[in-house]
């Protein structure tokens, strides 16, 4: 029996990336559904900050691909990519006359699926 290498997906997780998932969902929103060498292209020229670890995760993703079920890169497309947010980090600022006002610093979480295009 040939096995079938159309459907298999590969996920790549990245957790408590300190970063604001709305900032995060603006970068991830332009690549999915793209193949593998359009979305490295368009993370590499986008001016965001969020494109460095979403760059670092679908390489992750391909990577994974490649070692664990021997696809090929070029045949990859991504098939999900969602951000879910995380852990808020609540600091205080001190302010006038013994006052402290809250800062809130977010977290999200970011996962990307890759599969092949056929």
């Amino acid at each position: 029996m040939k096995s079938d290498k159309s459907n298999l997906e590969v996920r790549a997780l990245a957790k408590h990336i300190r970063m604001s998932a709305h900032k995060a969902r603006r970068v991830v929103n332009q690549i999915r559904g793209r193949s593998y060498e359009q979305a490295l292209m368009i993370l590499e020229f986008m001016p965001y900050r969020a494109c460095y670890p979403i760059l670092q995760l679908v390489s992750s993703a391909a990577a994974n691909a490649n070692h664990n079920l021997n696809l090929n890169r070029a045949n990859l497309i991504i098939s999900e990519a969602k951000v879910d947010e995380g852990p808020v980090l609540k600091r205080f600022q001190p302010r006038a006359q013994g006052r402290g006002y809250p800062i809130h610093k977010p977290t999200c979480h970011i996962t990307i699926t890759v599969k092949n295009k056929n």
